[in-house]
């Protein structure tokens, strides 16, 4: 399984020109063994809605519903133990909790991490790809 961050789904669910070639391409190659998506990426979405920021072609919850039944997709739940992974990253890690929980639901998980975010790209403490 592999973790998609919450822009890496939007933009792989709206087959988004952002979405680099190479992100498509192993996502694509991971379907088969899963795609998470952390639960905390459904409120990020929908925050992103209710502040305008993301402009959604149905319903927030219309949409979470469609996007979470493409293939290979996962939700992942917030656990207790991702919780307090989330609050004892290892190093310097900066302060925005989804990121975090998304960091530590990798971790857990032990599983890739797919983000075109800078700041969680020079985080050594995840595996990223690709």
């Amino acid at each position: 399984m592999i973790v998609l961050d919450t822009h890496i789904w939007v933009w792989w669910v709206h087959d988004d020109a952002q979405l680099t070639a190479e992100c498509r391409d192993f996502i694509a190659a991971n379907e088969p063994t899963g795609l998470g998506i952390s639960a905390i990426s459904c409120w990020e979405v929908a925050k992103l809605v209710e502040l305008g920021r993301l402009i959604l072609p149905q319903p927030i919850d219309v949409w979470l519903d469609l996007a979470l039944a493409y293939p290979g997709v996962q939700l992942l739940d917030l656990t207790p133990q991702i919780a307090v992974e989330s609050t004892r990253l290892p190093g310097a890690f900066h302060r925005d909790p989804a990121d975090q929980i998304i960091v530590a639901t990798a971790r857990i998980y032990d599983c890739p991490l797919v983000t075109l975010d800078g700041r969680i790209r020079s985080y050594p403490h995840v595996q990223i790809r690709p």
